[in-house]
Order: structure tokens, then C-alpha cells, then sequence
């Protein structure tokens, strides 16, 4: 004698709310990722309300038309600098280098690159003897050691 009244399913179909939770299971954490990447693209990360904010979608345009492979942050800051340089001084360019570290220090690892860069463009706008000194110690001197190997 059966003492439920409610009819046994087979083991195999568990009927569509089990459906639907698979189904759920695997397109939620997809959507929440992709959601969650798209919203840290678009924050501003240089604190500079006047920044444009760079998105997963910024891609640099070549002179063909074609797109380029996106520019990474360092690359943005180090052609601003070089801009700044040659619209102002040096020394206004170092101080933003060390201001941008200060605000965003994943930057760091590439301070050095970027004031050997400002260095070897200062000796090209300025001449080696005046672009030394606009030398401080940003990022470990490598402003003064981008003029000296840029001088030779």
C-alpha cells in the first residue's frame, strides 16, 4: 500500500524549475562578470574630474582607419607627459609623473620608463646641459639617467 498521493517522478525528469535552475546557473556568473568588467572600465582612476574616462571599447584609431590594439594607461600617461613637456617644461611634466604615481600607484612599476622617456625628450627639445636641469628625483632619478643616455 502507496501511502503519498503525490506521483514519483523518474529520476531524470525533475520537471522545469530544475530546468531552469541549470539554465540559470550557468548565464548568471557570465552576466555578472561581463557586468562587473564593463562598470571598472568606466571608472575614472586618474582623479581628475576633467580625465576622459578610458573604456574597454577605447581603442586608438590608426591613420588607415583601422583600429589598434587599446592603449594601456601608462601609454596614455607617458604621451601626455612628452606633450606636456614640449607645451611647458620638464619640470611641470615630472611633477604630474610623480602626482599621477602618488594617485594611481599601480603605476609605479613603470615610473621609471616613463621619466628615462621625458629625460631623452628634453635633451631633444632643451639641448643635454639645460634639460639637466629640470632634474629631480622622481622615480629614482631616472629623469637625469633618460638625459644622460640620451646625450651620448
Amino acid at each position: 500500500m502507496k501511502h503519498s498521493t503525490t506521483q514519483q517522478t523518474r529520476r531524470g525528469h525533475r520537471g522545469p524549475a530544475r530546468r531552469i535552475g541549470r539554465s540559470l546557473a550557468l548565464v548568471l556568473p557570465v552576466v555578472l562578470v561581463l557586468s562587473g568588467t564593463l562598470a571598472v572600465t568606466r571608472v575614472n582612476w586618474s582623479g581628475d574630474p576633467h580625465d576622459s574616462v578610458l573604456a574597454a571599447t577605447d581603442v586608438s584609431t590608426a591613420a588607415d582607419g583601422k583600429n589598434a590594439a587599446p592603449r594601456t594607461p601608462q601609454d596614455v600617461l607617458r604621451d601626455q607627459l612628452l606633450t606636456e613637456l614640449q607645451a611647458k617644461d620638464p619640470g611641470v611634466a615630472l611633477t604630474h609623473l610623480q602626482q599621477a604615481v602618488d594617485e594611481r600607484p599601480s603605476l609605479a612599476k613603470h615610473c621609471v620608463s616613463i621619466a628615462r622617456a621625458l629625460g631623452r625628450a628634453a635633451v631633444r627639445v632643451y639641448g643635454p646641459s639645460r634639460a639637466q636641469s629640470f632634474a629631480r628625483p622622481v622615480c629614482d632619478t631616472s629623469f637625469a639617467s633618460g638625459v644622460l643616455a640620451a646625450r651620448g
